[in-house]
């Protein structure tokens, strides 16, 4: 099953629930649940509205699909939750990136929990998957709950970077007031496309909160 929407987002997503493409997102959850392995578990399904809070949200990092592999995700979009695990070779790019523009060490694993408790949402587009099956929930439902989501953070009168990185979120780019906020677009990390190394947007993020009086964020992950 879906859990409940974590309390600091209820008051925001009001009745989001009750509406028709989410009941049948909930029941194609379910029927998946039953029958497959789902990734994440379920009680991890809203692990970046857990961990990022409504009200500390400074940036939104938005990426596309669960892992797909046991241990794997666990909510935070680019994050494998075993330490353990083999690095993915998107984040093995985010890494290199974060060396080249702020100096920061590369860690051992992969697990960025704690980019979110810093008030960055690590939010995909679509929050399930099965296993081994890549966009095997897609166009089920999650896109437009997210799309919510991302409206949401773009109603916060504090300034907010959205992190979009590839064709595929920048797609999302229309639901977000560029008035009131700042975006950090480019290429994804994934060695199959071209123009993310070199592209610094970890300082750009940086000096966007700065300058809006936020606290940067501290990219270094403890080993």
């Amino acid at each position: 099953m879906i859990p409940e929407i974590p309390a600091s987002w209820q008051a925001h997503l009001d009745g989001e629930r009750e509406k028709p493409y989410f009941v049948k997102l909930e029941e194609f959850v379910a029927a998946e649940q039953a029958e497959q392995t789902i990734f994440p578990p379920a009680g991890k399904i809203f692990a970046a509205l857990e961990l990022t809070s409504y009200e500390d949200t400074k940036v939104l990092l938005l990426g596309q699909d669960p892992y797909i592999q046991k241990g794997q995700a666990h909510g935070l979009c680019f994050s494998v939750e075993d330490k353990s695990a083999r690095i993915p070779p998107s984040l093995r790019n985010i890494y290199k990136e974060l060396k080249d523009d702020l100096g920061v060490t590369p860690p051992k694993h992969a697990n960025l929990t704690n980019w979110a408790k810093q008030g960055i949402l690590m939010l995909n587009v679509v929050l399930t998957v099965r296993e081994g099956q890549s966009n095997s929930h897609k166009n089920k439902g999650w896109e437009q709950f997210t799309d919510e989501i991302i409206r949401t953070v773009s109603r916060k009168e504090t300034e907010v970077v959205f992190v979009l990185w590839g064709a595929h979120a920048q797609k999302k780019i229309p639901l977000i007031d560029q008035e009131k906020h700042k975006i950090v677009q480019g290429a994804h990390p994934s060695p199959l496309a071209t123009g993310f190394l070199g592209s610094r947007p970890f300082s750009k993020i940086n000096r966007f909160l700065r300058e809006s009086g936020r606290e940067e964020i501290d990219w270094q992950l403890p080993d």
